[in-house]
């Protein structure tokens, strides 16, 4: 039984003419599996390699997820399906590796309807193949909410680029997460417009538990920065969206720093692409760096410089060779001093100048 569904499937996976799947291609499968002997039983992990694909490792992780299978009626049902409507064997693959549970799905009662609904709303068979290729996150609410995020993000590809990167998206809700959040952004100046053009950026502001430092941005923090932070921290977010994983205390640290020890104006943080300072380490890498940097002005060794924005966003090597190799004679102990400030432990020669 195994060899001869195999043989049908593999023949339907490397079809590229597969079309919608219809009554034919489920009566091939039946027809094979009644021609067959009945097997013993179910084995989920040779399935997921012979039949969808997937590597011995691969497989193995993925079946503990399907160890309530017993027959591979369903699973055939749904790759049957899914080649149907257009998804490659490499795609199938690659969404069944992803979500292996992708296999216990209803195809009559849950992914036949999806793709009715996708097709309703003007999607084409290849777009659609594309949106279902996600998996089981989408199937419950796409249909409803498709028309809500083709129009925020302006286009169907830019949709798709976003739940490249963020496919758990359309599993929040659409009306306690997703349009407050957006009608929060659009308050802060935010059009469409520029809604549409970061959404790669913005999928990580509006998951549901950055509502709370959505909020904490917006609100101007005179205690961390004494500017207005409404649009500029927006900007940050939008552009560096890294910074919603910082705590409060993280960033008072780095205000403090920025503004107190090195005199930086606020507003030269409140630029919008030198906002990514604000997500380097500030004891191994901003630290060390600046107490360098410094230590070579007043020593008169270097007269000038990149700004620190460049300085502190260059890699460790280049950073060395630049600005440490080229001073050995005249300061021999400087590497060793940044590399003690590097582990938290400034030299006094840095303290004192």
């Amino acid at each position: 039984m195994l060899r001869l569904r195999n043989c049908v499937l593999s023949r339907l996976l490397a079809s590229p003419s597969a079309t919608y799947p219809i009554s034919p291609i489920h009566r091939l499968l039946s027809a094979a599996a009644a021609a067959a002997d009945p097997s013993p039983a179910f084995a989920v992990e040779q399935y997921l390699v012979d039949t969808c694909g997937l590597t011995q490792p691969k497989a193995l992780k993925a079946s503990a997820k399907l160890s309530h299978l017993k027959s591979p009626s369903n699973p055939d049902a749904m790759l049957a399906f899914l080649v149907g409507i257009g998804l490659s064997s490499a795609d199938v693959t690659a969404a069944v590796a992803a979500d292996p549970q992708l296999l216990c799905t209803d195809v009559d009662k849950t992914l036949a309807p999806v793709v009715a609904g996708l097709t309703a709303h003007g999607l084409s068979r290849t777009e659609v193949a594309r949106l279902v290729s996600f998996g089981r996150p989408i199937f419950r609410s796409i249909v409803s909410n498709l028309p809500y995020y083709l129009s925020l993000f302006g286009s169907y590809e830019n949709l798709l680029e976003l739940l490249k990167k963020s496919p758990n998206l359309l599993g929040c809700s659409l009306g306690k997460v997703i349009k407050p959040n957006v009608a929060f952004l659009r308050e802060c100046g935010l059009g469409d417009c520029i809604l549409s053009k970061v959404h790669l950026s913005i999928a990580r502001i509006l998951v549901p538990d950055q509502s709370a430092s959505l909020q904490w941005w917006h609100v101007p923090k005179v205690s961390v920065y004494p500017v207005d932070l409404r649009c500029s921290g927006m900007c940050y977010m939008l552009l560096t969206p890294q910074l919603l994983s910082r705590s409060k205390d993280t960033l008072q640290r780095l205000s403090e720093f920025f503004i107190s020890e090195m005199g930086l104006e606020p507003t030269y943080i409140a630029i919008a692409h030198r906002s990514v300072m604000l997500t380097c380490s500030l004891e191994s890498r901003l630290k060390p760096r600046y107490y360098t940097v410094k230590f070579l002005k007043k020593s008169g060794l270097v007269k000038c410089f990149p700004s620190y924005s460049t300085i502190f966003h260059l890699t460790e090597k280049v950073f060395v060779e630049r600005y440490i190799c080229p001073h050995k004679e005249a300061a021999p102990h400087l590497y060793e001093d940044y590399v003690a400030a590097c582990k938290g432990e400034v030299s006094t020669r840095f303290l004192s100048v």
